[in-house]
C-alpha cells in the first residue's frame, strides 16, 4: 500500500498516532527532504529507511515505487511539513499508483491550508486554493483572474514576497479584507488581519518572518 502522511507542520504534537504507526510499520518512507524528515523519526524514535522524492527525484523514484509496491511492500510518502501533494511532490506518484490499480491510503493531519482557513475569520463555505503564485510569468495575468472571485482566495507565501504580493494585489484585484497568518503551530505564530493598504503599511515599517498563508476575502456585491 502507499500511506500519504501528514506530518507537523511546526509544533510536534500535531503529529497523530496513526501516522507515528504507520511511519514504524512501512517498509520504506520517501520524503521531499530526507535531512528534515530524520529529525521527525529520531524524536519518535522510529527506525525507518528514509529515500528522497522531490522535484528533481521523482520521475526516477515514482518508477521505483510503483515497483515496490508491486512486489507486496508497504510505502509511506512525506513531504517537509504537513500534508504531502499541497502544493508539494507527489500528485504524479498517486495517479500513477491509482492507474496500476494499486492502494493508496490516506493519514491524515497538519495542514497549513485548513488550519489557517479556520483561524482567518472569513467565509470558508467556498474558497479557492492558489498555492504559491507565480513568480514572474504569468502572475500578472493570474492576479487579474481573480479580480472578480467571489470566494477566499487562498495564497502561500515568502517572508521576502509578501509585500510585493500585498502590492500587486492591491493594483490587480483592489482594496480587500486580507489576512495574514505566519508561522501557524509555531512559537511565533501570529495572526495578522486588515486592508490590503493597512497591511502595506505595517509590513513597510516591521517586515516579518516565517512561512506564511495570506488569505484574500472574496468580491462582495
Amino acid at each position: 500500500m502507499l500511506y500519504i502522511v501528514a506530518t507537523p507542520i511546526g509544533n510536534l504534537e500535531d503529529m497523530t498516532l496513526r501516522g507515528i504507526r504507520i511511519l514504524k510499520e512501512v517498509n520504506y518512507i520517501f520524503a521531499e527532504d530526507t535531512r528534515v524528515t530524520k529529525k521527525l523519526l529520531n524524536h519518535f524514535e522510529i527506525e525507518n529507511v528514509v529515500y528522497r522524492y522531490d522535484e528533481f527525484t521523482k520521475m526516477h523514484q515514482i518508477t521505483n515505487i510503483i515497483n515496490l509496491l508491486k512486489e507486496g511492500k508497504d510505502i509511506a510518502l512525506v513531504t517537509d511539513a504537513g500534508t504531502p501533494c499541497i502544493s508539494d511532490p507527489g500528485y504524479e506518484l498517486v495517479d500513477a499508483a491509482h492507474k496500476e490499480g494499486l492502494k493508496v491510503v490516506p493519514i491524515p493531519g497538519a495542514s497549513a491550508l485548513t488550519a489557517s482557513a479556520s483561524v482567518a475569520g472569513l467565509s470558508m463555505r467556498r474558497f479557492c486554493f492558489e498555492g504559491f503564485l507565480p513568480k514572474k510569468k504569468g502572475r500578472q495575468t493570474l492576479l487579474k483572474s481573480l479580480a472578480h472571485e467571489e470566494r477566499t482566495i487562498i495564497i502561500y507565501e515568502s517572508p521576502f514576497r509578501i509585500e510585493k504580493t500585498l502590492r500587486d494585489i492591491e493594483e490587480f484585484i483592489g482594496i480587500r479584507e486580507i489576512v495574514i497568518i505566519r508561522e501557524i503551530t509555531k512559537i511565533y505564530e501570529e495572526i495578522m488581519r486588515g486592508s490590503t493598504t493597512e497591511l502595506i503599511e505595517r509590513l513597510s515599517k516591521n517586515p516579518i518572518k516565517g512561512e506564511i498563508v495570506l488569505l484574500v476575502k472574496g468580491l462582495e456585491d
